[in-house]
């Protein structure tokens, strides 16, 4: 029979904690935003307009930087330093692609007419895309710091130190994918 001493408990890093605990906070934030959406929409006096085709663009972009993140951490845990670096690269260039259509899509709306102050229904459009993107580049900033890192060569070899950096980087990267094809459904659904 074991003792409480012999058990070891496998606990969370407090880092990987603190940030969970923030995308539970966003989440909640981002329901908030889409429950009001649906009860305003419920109202009357809703605007229907078309999404521009750069949000569906981008959404291919930031599905292929999660993608190029996803396998740059496994060649980097494998030691493939020069494929982890390839990766990243393309990752985060996809991610500021991201970024640069999200914008060309707001530009063409405004070539329609379409701006934060048409409708309640453009305000909540460009509200959810407006906090969505800079969640974004809180995330661009995160991956910014961690290319310093490989420029300085500080990723040159896998350590749980460097691991854990990635880890925290790419979990908050996939969160803000996921999220914004949550909300690229959600607003076509409400279309």
């Amino acid at each position: 029979m074991s003792t409480l001493t012999d058990v070891k408990l496998k606990r969370i890093h407090p880092k990987k904690f603190a940030l969970w605990m923030a995308i539970v906070s966003m989440i909640m934030f981002f329901s908030a935003f889409t429950s009001a959406y649906i009860v305003r929409k419920s109202a009357g006096n809703w605007l229907s307009f078309p999404l521009p085709v750069e949000f569906y663009i981008s959404t291919i972009t930031i599905l292929l930087s999660s993608l190029c993140f996803y396998i740059s951490k496994k060649a980097y845990l494998e030691a493939n330093i020069k494929l982890f670096k390839i990766l990243f690269y393309s990752g985060f260039g996809l991610g500021l692609l991201f970024v640069l259509l999200q914008y060309l899509g707001w530009q063409s709306l405004h070539r329609i007419d379409i701006s934060i102050s048409t409708n309640q229904s453009s305000s909540f459009f460009y509200l959810i895309t407006y906090a969505h993107i800079l969640h974004v580049i809180g995330g661009i900033a995160a991956l910014l710091v961690t290319l310093i890192g490989i420029i300085r060569k500080r990723f040159d070899y896998p350590s749980d130190k460097r691991t854990l950096k990635l880890e925290l980087t790419y979990t908050y990267w996939h969160f803000v994918d996921l999220l914004w094809v949550y909300l690229l459904v959600f607003l076509i659904i409400q279309q």
